[in-house]
């Protein structure tokens, strides 16, 4: 939280509606703030621009017209979605406007100490559970914010200096930060990702690197150890350092930090928790497991509310997750899975035959980098507009049985009915969902229904298997 804010009749410019924006909105309103929204979209449906309207609001909708910039705004406050490079974002740059997303003015106001969670992958596993834990522990109340799908200015308003806000940070918020600062920073891995966006991986890791830029020797940061990307990256920074880790466990990490041994994961030489009491498979998911037991015990929860919120943990809907069970089959939603490291967290988590289902947007790239993690792959079962280019590298596999179809349901419908006793059927696309789908959650949704389907229609008994 800064000292001295006071936004009364500061003249303040939000970029995007949707939920973000809404939230923006209304608290720069109640704080007193002259609030202009922008959007390029038609919000001449939406109910609450009137109401917005009312308390004083002004909406300039359909584009964004670089005049805006004459109204000679204190700061703008972009949706993280929003790139830098459209013409008004970087025409306000130039005339050295302040360009910052929710989360920072949330920490202006914040009276609660911020556990900051971010990394290519896992980042929301491990912020649902860090959360959960917390949550068990009754002292203080704990709330979940941020990327995780909860706009963090709403938490901002109910939370006390004597909580905690838990929140996931994606590089889109992390990039429109100054003086953030959480008490615990939470880095689960650095890969490639968002390219596309931030232009160049410096850009993208940057942009991830903001989330302990502010911190202070009072402050933590819990990072992989087994990634020797992060380990420079933080190896400056003046906090306190938390390693966890799987892999080439050292002296220092069992002094200082969490880890795997002896099927078991520990902390700081005290064993917490058995592998074979774990719901979520694979080994990512150790990683993001192993991170919030040293959130926890930075946080002095009991072992035994860790152990218990642990054995209990189902894991997030649409990431490597459990949907059904059948005659020894069982079917995996990860739909989250937009791009191939994230597919190829999904195939190393399994031992078993497993019957894949993939495909969705085509941006450009090949799938050859899941050639060396398909040899459990039996069977392939591609769809949408990569269809094509997946077969190819998976041909180079050398999967025998590979199928394609124009939609998600039929090359479901197809994995199904191949699927045999033993096999993992896993739904991890390695793709974006544009091309046929809104989101993620709704292609997810779509697999789900899809499979339900199925098992009351089509039972295991009369396949012949």
């Amino acid at each position: 939280m800064l000292e001295t804010i006071n936004l009364s009749n500061q003249k303040v410019l939000v970029l995007g509606y949707a939920l973000t924006g809404k939230s923006v909105t209304q608290f720069l309103l109640e704080q007193g703030a002259i609030v202009t929204v922008n959007d390029r979209g038609d919000l001449s449906q939406d109910p609450s621009v009137p109401l917005f309207i009312e308390q004083g609001a002004t909406f300039v909708t359909g584009s964004h017209p670089i005049d805006l910039l004459d109204e000679n705004f204190s700061f703008i406050v972009k949706n993280p979605g929003i790139p830098y490079t459209i013409p008004i974002i970087e025409e306000a740059l130039r005339r050295k406007i302040q360009v910052i997303t929710d989360v920072e003015l949330a920490y202006w106001f914040s009276e609660a100490p911020f556990i900051a969670i971010t990394g290519s992958n896992g980042k929301t596993t491990t912020t649902r559970l860090i959360y959960e834990i917390l949550h068990n522990y009754q002292p203080k109340q704990t709330y979940l914010a941020g990327n995780i799908g909860i706009a963090t200015l709403d938490v901002v308003k109910k939370a006390t200096y004597q909580d905690d806000i838990v929140i996931e940070m994606s590089s889109f918020q992390l990039n429109g930060t100054e003086k953030f600062k959480p008490a615990i920073a939470v880095l689960t891995n650095i890969y490639d990702a968002h390219i596309d966006y931030h232009g160049t991986k410096e850009a993208y890791v940057d942009a991830k690197m903001r989330i302990i830029r502010q911190l202070t020797n009072n402050d933590w940061i819990v990072y992989n150890a087994n990634q020797p990307i992060l380990v420079d990256l933080i190896a400056s920074n003046v906090a306190k350092k938390v390693p966890f880790a799987v892999d080439n466990i050292n002296e220092a990490i069992k002094k200082h930090g969490a880890y795997l041994e002896d099927k078991a994961l520990y902390y700081q030489a005290e064993k917490i928790i058995d592998i074979e009491d774990i719901q979520i498979p694979g080994k990512h998911n150790l990683e993001n497991i192993l991170a919030a037991i040293a959130v926890a015990k930075l946080k002095e929860v009991p072992n035994d509310i860790i152990i218990k919120t642990i054995k209990t943990y189902q894991g997030m809907a649409h990431r490597i997750q459990p949907i059904a069970a059948s005659q020894e089959r069982v079917f995996y939603n990860d739909s989250k899975a937009t791009n191939i490291t994230a597919t190829i967290t999904a195939l190393n988590s399994f031992t078993n035959p497993i019957v894949y289902i993939g495909g969705g947007l085509d941006r450009g790239n090949t799938f050859d980098d899941l050639i060396p993690f398909a040899k459990l792959v039996k069977a392939a079962f591609l769809y949408g507009e990569t269809k094509f280019k997946m077969r190819d590298s998976f041909e180079k596999a050398g999967i025998a049985t590979i199928e394609l179809f124009d939609d998600l349901k039929a090359a479901t419908k197809a994995a199904y009915l191949a699927a045999q006793a033993g096999d993992k059927v896993l739904f991890s696309p390695a793709c974006a969902s544009w091309d046929q789908f809104d989101n993620f959650e709704q292609r997810g949704d779509v697999f789900v229904e899809t499979v339900e389907e199925l098992l009351n229609q089509i039972p295991y008994e009369t396949l012949g298997a």
